[in-house]
């Protein structure tokens, strides 16, 4: 994204990955709940998440030690106009798909317009920015954009590429549970047994072994996921040894319930990952679609509400910090105190309409650590009242006497949610709010969040040290409305898109990291989410046979490094 690649033209493999780790061996993941297709780029329906990154590839892939550097991946050069205003993709001769066919500039092409069309949400915001996409040759074809936009070249090598010939004269989203879309990566859906399991079988004829990005990746032959009711029965099969790994984001749970008999047998070893990544935001988003969350006294009594500190101490036993901004952890997070320099001066053009504490300075209220939290609460009742609220026999009620109710939506299965809510119901109830959990399965989640159906949801935006277009998605003003998009709270601010604006189209790493300051102080200060706590270190329990790497990528343990960077090793 800015100055030069780290890694040479001729490097052997990433910097993570060891290229003489060996293949074979199996494991097994659990997912909770179930699903109910095997296509992740529709706009309906529960997928397991792991199909998305492991089956499909793109032209380039990212290098995960790095902030936002990306290499060749189907293809083989890039190219891009002075102002990165078009890029070019040349395709590697040897590309396949799973059935041995090539893929074309054909498939290319389709795969743009399609997902960009009628595809996921997530590709439309990228396709609507795209001014024409047309082969240059046999095996190169150019993408020419609409708008300034520095990122765009990057983001364009990160779509999947699907195999035209299979949907000819058919609608993507119309696919049964039993099509699976052809891909062309080191892993196929090999077999499954729908809401039970889902097995990926490392392609022995994979294309790209020899390229220096997969070498040392994909080492285990067989990913088997099965799917359990809830984490704690998924947790149970884990220590029977039904399961090959778990990660634990429960830092007292981590400490206290890993002592089962085969931790102490060393068959289960428990490993730790630090990472450089932002914090991200975790908490209960507050859908600001619906009154009263729409007024920012409201949501911003709900916050002090929360007590974080008791929650946390419950919860956690205190180990984890919380997220007090959505970079934090990172050197994008906001300077507390009022802003200066050159973040103040991209915030300066919406000082009218920013929200209180955005330019002046914003922290999350601290609670005095008592189960009471007395003097957040008066502070929130005082911010209801504002409001327009009043307490009439024990009920908090609008101008009309109706009694505030909210909603909270939590995916079944999730107990930990589910205690902080509970701890939080109680802090609510004696402010006079009646608050009732509404307990979802996988699709029914996945439905209620993309039709906004609900108050407050269980909430997770994970960002990344280059933020970028995705931004747009997350609070942009263009997707608060558009079903299924990744707004859940509804923002619209001209200050948010016009600080994300200024992020994209920033030249120097400086300017770069003073607009996301600010975006981070204004997204901050918007108070539209209740954050909890940051998850600033990875942790795995794994089989004793699945082995890693010395070096951690500084975005951590992830996908890309669990298990696509492991193997499988027996002695």
């Amino acid at each position: 994204m800015y100055g030069e690649p780290a890694l040479p033209a001729d490097y052997k493999s990433l910097p993570y990955a060891n290229p003489d780790a060996p293949k074979g061996g199996r494991i097994v993941s659990g997912n909770n709940g179930g699903f109910d297709s095997l296509n992740p780029f529709i706009r309906t329906g529960s997928v397991p998440w792991q199909l998305r990154f492991f089956a499909y590839e793109s032209l380039m892939g990212r290098n995960r030690d790095e902030p936002f550097a990306l290499y060749g991946l189907l293809a083989e050069t890039i190219e891009t106009g002075p102002d990165r205003e078009w890029v070019e993709f040349t395709l590697r001769p040897e590309a396949k798909f799973w059935d041995g066919s090539p893929v074309t500039v054909e498939d290319v092409i389709w795969s743009y317009e399609t997902l960009g069309t009628t595809g996921h949400p997530r590709y439309l915001g990228f396709w609507k920015k795209v001014d024409k996409i047309e082969a240059t040759g046999e095996r190169s074809v150019r993408i020419t954009f609409n708008v300034e936009d520095r990122e765009l070249a990057l983001i364009a090598g990160l779509r999947p590429i699907l195999k035209k010939a299979q949907f000819e004269g058919k609608d993507i989203n119309d696919t049964t549970l039993e099509e699976v879309p052809m891909g062309t990566s080191p892993y196929m859906v090999s077999d499954y047994e729908a809401n039970r399991f889902v097995t990926l079988s490392r392609n022995p004829d994979y294309w790209g072994k020899d390229v220096p990005f997969r070498r040392g990746t994909h080492n285990i032959d067989e990913i088997r996921i099965d799917f359990f009711g809830d984490g704690g029965v998924s947790f149970e099969a884990f220590k029977a040894g039904e399961v090959s790994f778990t990660r634990e984001f429960n830092a007292e749970k981590w400490a206290s319930q890993y002592d089962f008999p085969r931790v102490q047998s060393g068959d289960v070893v428990k490993s730790e990952f630090k990472h450089e990544k932002p914090s991200g935001m975790t908490g209960f988003v507050m859908n600001s679609r619906r009154a009263p969350l729409n007024d920012i006294r409201v949501r911003d009594a709900l916050i002090h509400a929360f007590n974080f500190e008791f929650v946390n101490d419950t919860v956690t036993g205190g180990r984890q910090p919380r997220i007090t901004s959505y970079f934090s952890n990172s050197v994008l997070g906001m300077d507390h105190g009022p802003a200066e320099g050159r973040v103040a001066e991209f915030l300066k053009p919406y000082a009218d309409i920013l929200p209180q504490g955005a330019l002046d300075g914003y922290d999350l209220p601290v609670a005095d650590g008592t189960a009471r939290n007395r003097k957040n609460l008066r502070k929130a009742i005082a911010l209801m009242e504002e409001a327009g609220f009043t307490i009439q026999d024990g009920k908090m009620v609008d101008a009309k006497g109706t009694q505030l109710e909210l909603d909270v939506l939590i995916r079944q299965g999730d107990s930990e949610t589910q205690t902080v809510f509970n701890i939080y119901k109680d802090a609510l109830e004696r402010m006079g709010i009646k608050a009732t959990a509404v307990i979802a399965d996988g699709a029914q989640f996945t439905e209620r969040t993309g039709n906004y159906d609900f108050d407050l949801s269980w909430f997770r935006r994970s960002v990344s040290l280059s933020p970028g277009n995705e931004q747009n998605l997350y609070w942009g003003s263009a997707s608060a409305d558009q079903e299924g998009s990744r707004n859940w709270m509804g923002v619209k601010s001209p200050a948010v898109d016009g600080l994300i604006t200024s992020m994209l189209t920033s030249e120097s790493q400086q300017d770069f990291v003073a607009a996301t300051k600010a975006l981070d102080r204004t997204l901050t200060a918007g108070r539209h989410v209740i954050p909890f706590w940051n998850y600033a270190v990875g942790r795995i329990a794994h089989i004793k046979e699945m082995r890693y790497p010395e070096k951690t990528p500084i975005y951590g343990e992830g996908f890309w490094m669990t298990p696509e960077i492991w193997w499988y090793e027996e002695n």
